[in-house]
This record gives structure tokens, C-alpha cells and sequence, in this order.
């Protein structure tokens, strides 16, 4: 598999399942709704005060799982590092997001809403449509913050 191959396979799906880790240690999951860009940037939206925004404000360590049903058993797995946008990157990211998700700028007039943006640091995809399963990682090849913001490290 490629980087355009993840890409391609994110786009087709709406819905990830997003994991943070809560203040305690605990693991926290929620559906999100995803676009991603042409530089495998995958965003979402929800609302400043849900418990994700919060953890991943305090912990940047982010991991998603996408896809998956009966008629179609592929599955990615990305682990990467949220950020939170401002700025003309935020705007950027802001108009992604809309044209995936039109419903999201009636959101945004309604209630105070953040946009948070992943870079994959390491992504596995899975095809268990076959015997044996195809399980493939990725070397997506592109530098992603550390989460101290002091370093890069990339897709192995």
C-alpha cells in the first residue's frame, strides 16, 4: 500500500472511531466525522468543551480506527498527534472540513465548535477479505510534529 492507497481508502469512509487518554490514564472513544486532505492530514470537528478536545489539548497523542462492515472487512489503523489549528490554517483546514461536512458551518453559528487535525505517525491498513489477510504498514513518508513539538518522526 501507498500513501495514496490510505488516502484513497480514508476518503471513502465518513466515520472514524477517535481514542485520547483522559486526564487519569483512562482510554476515551467516540465516533467522529473525518475528511482528509491531499497531504493525508485527517480532520474533525467537535464541540470546545467534549472530553476529547480537552484531552487532546492536554495530550496530543491521537489514535483512529476507520472502516469496516460485513460487506467490506478493510479496516485502517492510524496513530498520530492532533493539533488544533488557528489562523489561516484553521481556516484552511475549516474549508476541508465544510465541503465534507456542509451541515458543519450550521454547527459552527450554533455552538462553539474546535477543528482538530491528525498527522499519522504510524498507519496500518487491513483487507480481511482474503485468506490470508493482506496487513499491510505504511511508510507514508511525511514528517509530522512531535508531540513536545521539539522533533519530527514519520511513518515507518
Amino acid at each position: 500500500m501507498t500513501r495514496a492507497d490510505l488516502v484513497e481508502f480514508l476518503r471513502q469512509h465518513r466515520l472514524a472511531v477517535q481514542s485520547s487518554v483522559s486526564q487519569g490514564g483512562s482510554p476515551q472513544a467516540a465516533v467522529v466525522g473525518i475528511v482528509v486532505s491531499d497531504e493525508l492530514e485527517i480532520v474533525f470537528d467537535t464541540l470546545a468543551g467534549s472530553r476529547k478536545a480537552t484531552n487532546l489539548r492536554r495530550d496530543a497523542r491521537v489514535a483512529l480506527v476507520v472502516g469496516w462492515s460485513f460487506d467490506d472487512a478493510r479496516t485502517a489503523q492510524i496513530e498520530g498527534v492532533a493539533d488544533e489549528p488557528r489562523g489561516v490554517e484553521l481556516e484552511r483546514i475549516k474549508a476541508l472540513y465544510f465541503e465534507g461536512f456542509p451541515d458543519g458551518i450550521e454547527r459552527a453559528r450554533t455552538a462553539e465548535i474546535a477543528y482538530f487535525r491528525v498527522r499519522p505517525t504510524w498507519a496500518r491498513l487491513s483487507d480481511f477479505r482474503s485468506e490470508p489477510p493482506v496487513i499491510d504498514e505504511l511508510d507514508v513518508d511525511t514528517p509530522c510534529p512531535s508531540p513536545a513539538g521539539n522533533g519530527v518522526f514519520s511513518i515507518p
